[in-house]
């Protein structure tokens, strides 16, 4: 449906709802026809990618074993402390299965100046279908829908939540194609506050799965990928960083890592003046490899951002309406 032209790149689909200029608009900001993340770019979490594939890649490629009770999930949710890989899983899932993908942020959807959100949503949902197989990601989709009836509840937020029901209804018939495959839209949402989100959401969105913190072992290959493109001394010890660094997010050990791999450029340029750094050669600069050195003074800096007591309100949760 979305296959490329003679110069390789997608083809522009004709749209043929009622908001063309609005239909434009979510081509030009959300559309992702080639996210370029695969599974072995997202550190450790087996078990989400495993229940990933099997709720969302597998219908993709055995549709015809997905029919009746095994019918595809009508939408998935992804939930956990922030900075855990969500968005690069949902990334992975669209690669993987070689749809088009959405990438739409709350506040895309929630924004009065573009005119009725509900008008938003209903156009991306018509979007989908017309790029089938696609993937629509919402990412924060607890501040577009939280828990209708809360105080300070707008009749416009209520009016949003009740479209992206109705839509996230639809997805299951959207139709077939030309040649008479299914119209695949798949729904994929993410949340650091689960138990924000509105029930009926939740209902809507049958598979619930926890990203947690990485483990001991994800830590080390989270590690090694974010060392890839520096060089690294022989006595940094990836082993004791990955322990030293327990608690920490996927977001967190990046910037552990980014912050281990500057110190040799601030050791550098220290004491220099503007002019004097500005004429360093650059291979003088970047000479240095990345030392255990470098890790110690970076875990000084770089702390936990997940507290124990937001870990166990997510597990709570997960034992209350997880799915996995």
């Amino acid at each position: 449906m979305n296959g490329d032209s003679e110069d390789g790149k997608p083809k522009k689909l004709q749209y043929e709802g009622p908001d063309p200029d609005l239909a434009a608009m979510l081509e030009r900001d959300v559309l992702e026809t080639t996210p370029g993340v695969r599974w072995d770019d997202v550190a450790g979490l087996t078990e989400a990618k495993r229940l990933l594939e099997e709720a969302v890649v597998l219908p993709l490629w055995m549709p015809e074993y997905f029919q009746g009770i095994r019918r595809p999930w009508k939408g998935v949710l992804m939930f956990g402390p922030p900075g855990t890989g969500k968005t690069l899983l949902a990334k992975a899932v669209a690669t993987e299965c070689g749809t088009t993908f959405f990438n739409v942020s709350s506040a895309t959807l929630a924004s009065k100046w573009r005119g009725e959100s509900e008008r938003m949503v209903r156009c991306l949902f018509d979007l989908a279908r017309a790029y089938a197989p696609s993937t629509i990601f919402i990412d924060e989709i607890d501040s577009l829908c939280n828990a209708r009836g809360a105080s300070g509840e707008h009749e416009s937020s209520r009016r949003v939540k009740s479209e992206l029901l109705v839509q996230v209804d639809g997805v299951s018939n959207s139709g077939t194609n030309e040649d008479g495959s299914r119209k695949i839209v798949m729904v994929l949402a993410a949340t650091n506050f689960p138990w924000d989100i509105d029930e009926a959401l939740r209902r809507r969105l049958e598979k619930r799965i926890y990203i947690p913190l990485p483990s001991f072992e994800s830590r080390k290959e989270l590690i090694r990928i974010n060392l890839k493109t520096v060089e690294v001394a022989q006595d940094v010890d990836i082993d004791e960083v990955a322990r030293r660094t327990e608690g920490y997010s996927g977001d967190d050990l990046t910037n552990v890592c980014r912050d281990a791999s500057l110190n040799g450029m601030r050791r550098k340029i220290a004491g220099k003046t503007r002019d004097e750094i500005k004429s360093m050669p650059k291979d003088e600069i970047s000479k240095d490899p990345v030392a255990m050195c470098d890790f110690e003074e970076a875990l000084t800096k770089v702390q936990r951002s997940v507290s124990q007591s937001d870990i166990e309100k997510h597990e709570k949760w997960f034992q209350e309406f997880g799915s996995a």
